[in-house]
């Protein structure tokens, strides 16, 4: 268990402190990168070499880049982008649902703002629900058209079909014409009626 920091000690003194203890128990030894420099480069101009960690660590933890922003800015980006993908939602329910799980984080967050004083307006549920019922009847449109596409095209390959077989055409493996040879007679040369006729 970390001890706690002393009362008549600054919390910078405390924290070179737990760090020199930390080094003398070998706590950093065999790190991975020990003994290397940093591969940060600053993409600012001003090099702001803070803001390079800050974006390689993200990186490297795999934590995405709006997890990092102040909760008003989140809960905006939040907002945006259940609007644009409000068509994925599955049903009418869970688009409300989901609308009032982010007004209450919402409001909750409007009760103690923290952060940077930015006004974050709530979710309108019915302008969502709109959206949805949109993009549904255009998915259901284009799954209409797609299967209507598919039988005019069975229906001309078997009328094609159908046409071959009259003709008596062969197709492309030549069944229909092995049938018609095997369909017609055959003159045998060596058949001779009156051989066997009684005299």
């Amino acid at each position: 268990m970390t001890e706690r920091k002393p009362p008549q000690m600054s919390y910078a003194s405390w924290i070179d402190q737990q760090i020199a203890d930390a080094e003398r128990r070998g706590l950093f030894d065999g790190l991975p990168g020990a003994g290397k420099p940093l591969n940060i480069k600053p993409g600012a101009a001003d090099g702001d070499y803070g803001q390079a960690w800050l974006r390689d660590y993200a990186r490297r933890e795999g934590v995405a880049a709006e997890e990092m922003l102040p909760a008003p800015l989140r809960l905006r980006k939040e907002a945006e982008r259940m609007a644009e993908s409000a068509g994925e939602f599955r049903s009418e329910s869970e688009v409300r649902e989901a609308v009032a799980d982010l007004n209450r984080r919402i409001v909750e967050w409007r009760r103690i703002p923290v952060g940077p004083p930015v006004h974050v307006r709530l979710v309108n549920a019915d302008d969502l629900v709109a959206r949805w019922r949109t993009a549904r009847a255009r998915r259901e449109a284009a799954a209409h058209a797609a299967v209507a596409a598919a039988a005019g095209a069975r229906t001309a390959g078997d009328r094609a079909a159908g046409a071959s077989r009259r003709d008596g055409t062969a197709g492309h493996d030549g069944t229909a014409g092995a049938r018609a040879d095997r369909a017609k007679p055959r003159n045998r040369s060596w058949w001779r009626p009156s051989r066997w006729r009684r005299s």
